[in-house]
């Protein structure tokens, strides 16, 4: 019997290794944590105003998880909310006008186009943080 649970849940988490957001498109390649970095970096940059500075208060005003695709030098391709803070749909319309306006991000490297995700964390201010480079929480 304990064979046969072991046996599922590691058949379980192979499967899980391969959601849909780590399945790239043809021709598009999963972005590296590097490029994670240097795309929140990109943000950070063209809107130094908007950066939340030190740890977000405990209570945050939205979270929105974001999958962005960035195609051969820097435009941005497809975006779609992966969790979508949908009681406040003026914080998802904002963050996309900011990705969109960011506009080019670093050109990815290899393939042409890479796709990557990432949590911004909204502040009441309008101010936020990146996940990926998150200075923590209160």
């Amino acid at each position: 019997m304990t064979l046969a649970a072991a046996t599922a849940a590691s058949a379980l988490v192979a499967g899980c290794s391969l959601s849909p957001i780590s399945r790239p498109l043809p021709g598009q390649a999963p972005a590296s944590a590097a490029y994670r970095r240097e795309a929140a970096s990109h943000i950070y940059r063209k809107y130094p105003d908007r950066i939340y500075r030190g740890q977000l208060p405990a209570m945050l005003y939205a979270i929105g998880v974001l999958e962005i695709e960035i195609h051969l030098g820097g435009r941005v391709g497809s975006l779609r909310w992966l969790r979508g803070p949908s009681h406040a749909p003026e914080v998802m319309a904002e963050i996309t006008r900011l990705v969109q306006q960011a506009s080019p991000f670093p050109s990815p490297p290899g393939l042409g186009r890479v796709q990557y995700v990432d949590t911004w964390l909204w502040d009441r201010s309008g101010r936020f943080q990146l996940d990926t480079l998150t200075e923590g929480q209160l």
